[in-house]
């Protein structure tokens, strides 16, 4: 008879909670091995025993125990619990769902899998209305071969958008990132960085305050950006990066920093590409290089430069590559005791060598050397000799405003301590040099003509003239000089162009048009901006 009744109570609670589920949607009891009353803080409850299965809507909740309290339509489950709700499976040690809210808190080795992402941590809390889960407590992800771990995280199932706060850590075949806030969409593959980031990979080394990373393209877009590379640093305000076309783009305030030690040179400019497979890089926008030659720095700025670089491996392989710079349009030189102007310009790094052409015109100390094109060594950090092609001019002027010149078919200058020492002219040579009684007066002016000359320099003043094949020389005293026997056929001061340092730093408008980046394919700059998944420095509720 006892066992009749607790038969009939089972029966009538079974049809009570189908009825009013079917009025209040309330939590479902699909079926239990056992089903007990009890009270918990003066609170009535089930009590279901043994191979439980709950049911509210598309949510099905199963577990070794639970308590369920009808009165707030709240069920507390414990041992083995599953949650499955369409793909997305969770499973932890206990939970408490509610639903009237429709939500529930997981504690215990929580699991949660949905399609091909795993996720894992000691507590979860999920909104089944929103679809959405929060963690606080640390967690990990399993999304294909990309494995993420953070502090703070956040789920949308509808959206495949993941949030992540605190100490995140994204390691993928191709990259390993840290950050200290990020978003990644499941579904597009890509990655948000809404604060500063750390990405290595086997290219080198990009932080940057934020921007985006596609995850199977490789393709990147950043913000206050630097690469660095075992050869290299790039620094940008905004960057490019084609890891699969190995292509940087970058603009802003852009910086090349080499990191050869025995080569300390800089180029900064406004945009810069680089392709990494074949070892070029570009600057555009008012351009400057700068080579530290011993303490003395050695500017270069143009329309454009463009930078050779091979890599330590290449070098190994063939000793012989060299990285060159080049410059061109508008090319200014500047160095303490050296200035220049031409249209092209070629610096070979490794020896120091610079190869002028289209117009070329130099300054050394109070000597002008002019030339169709030229060759300048720097040898122990300081200027050591000069080459000039066709129709080479050199004109000095001496401390009474006279100028002393000398012309021919090719000369070879020399330096000491920078300063001009020797020329020797080569071909076709003239020159004219007035002859001094100290510093205050003219007594009358040499004229040679020679297919060959040595000309021997003092403190940079014009001191002797060595007339070697074919000489013809003549002496003009004073009161017979006229002005027109003063000047060489093709004399041209023009010491008004005489680049100051300034100059060669100012801002130009370039004759090229400024280029754009060449693949930036699928990538957003900004992750859709919302409402903060997360209130400074306060962890998400997971209540």
């Amino acid at each position: 008879m006892k066992h009749t009744k607790i038969f009939y109570s089972l029966i009538f609670l079974l049809l009570t909670s189908f009825s009013v589920y079917a009025q209040q949607e309330q939590i479902q009891l699909v079926g239990a091995g056992s089903l007990q009353g009890g009270v918990k803080n003066g609170v009535r409850f089930n009590r279901l025993i043994s191979n439980v299965h709950l049911k509210q809507k598309e949510t099905d909740l199963y577990c070794d125990s639970a308590h369920l309290y009808r009165e707030t339509n709240t069920v507390e489950v414990f041992s083995n619990v599953r949650v499955t709700q369409g793909t997305l499976v969770i499973t932890s040690n206990t939970a408490v769902y509610d639903g009237n809210k429709r939500n529930a808190t997981f504690r215990g080795n929580v699991n949660l899998r949905d399609e091909k992402m795993t996720l894992t941590t000691p507590s979860l809390f999920y909104d089944m209305v929103a679809k959405t889960s929060r963690y606080t407590e640390g967690g990990t992800i399993l999304e294909e071969s990309n494995t993420l771990t953070s502090q703070f995280g956040y789920y949308n199932t509808i959206t495949k958008l993941l949030a992540f706060k605190g100490n995140v850590h994204l390691i993928s075949p191709d990259a390993d990132i840290t950050s200290d806030t990020l978003q990644y969409n499941t579904q597009s593959k890509l990655v948000f960085f809404v604060a500063p980031t750390q990405i290595k990979n086997e290219d080198g080394l990009l932080t940057a305050k934020g921007g985006t990373y596609n995850t199977v393209t490789k393709e990147s877009i950043f913000r206050g950006s630097r690469v660095e590379t075992p050869d290299y640093l790039v620094d940008a305000d905004y960057s490019v990066y084609d890891r699969a076309a190995q292509y940087l783009y970058a603009s802003g305030k852009v910086k090349l920093t080499s990191k050869d030690p025995d080569n300390k040179t800089v180029i900064t400019g406004q945009i810069l590409q680089s392709w990494k497979n074949i070892g070029k890089t570009k600057v555009y926008g008012s351009p400057v290089m700068r080579s530290l030659v011993s303490e003395d720095t050695l500017y270069v700025s143009g329309d454009t430069l463009i930078a050779i670089n091979h890599d330590k491996v290449a070098k190994q392989k063939d000793p012989k590559l060299k990285d060159f710079i080049y410059a061109y349009y508008d090319v200014r030189i500047y160095k303490s005791d050296l200035q220049g102007k031409c249209d092209s310009l070629t610096y070979s790094v490794n020896d120091s060598i610079m190869y002028l052409n289209r117009n070329p015109i130099v300054w050394s100390e109070k000597s002008q050397l002019v030339a169709d094109s030229m060759e300048i060594f720097i040898r122990r950090k300081t200027l050591d000799r000069m080459n000039l092609y066709s129709n080479a001019f050199i004109i000095s002027e001496d401390t009474l405003q006279n100028f002393n010149q000398v012309k021919g078919r090719n000369m070879e200058a020399f330096f000491k301590e920078g300063k001009l020492a020797k020329v020797n002219v080569n071909g076709n040579g003239e020159s004219i040099y007035f002859a001094l009684e100290g510093d205050t007066a003219v007594t009358g002016m040499n004229r040679s003509i020679s297919s060959d000359l040595v000309l021997r320099f003092k403190d940079s003043k014009l001191n002797t003239v060595s007339l070697l094949t074919n000489a013809e020389a003549s002496f003009i005293p004073p009161h017979e000089l006229k002005e027109p026997d003063k000047r060489l056929k093709g004399f041209s001061w023009r010491i008004e162009e005489q680049p100051t340092k300034e100059m060669v730093l100012a801002k130009r408008t370039p004759k090229q048009a400024t280029p754009k980046p060449e693949k930036a394919s699928a990538i957003k700059t900004e992750p859709t901006r919302k409402k903060s998944l997360f209130k400074k420095n306060q962890k998400p509720n997971l209540q």
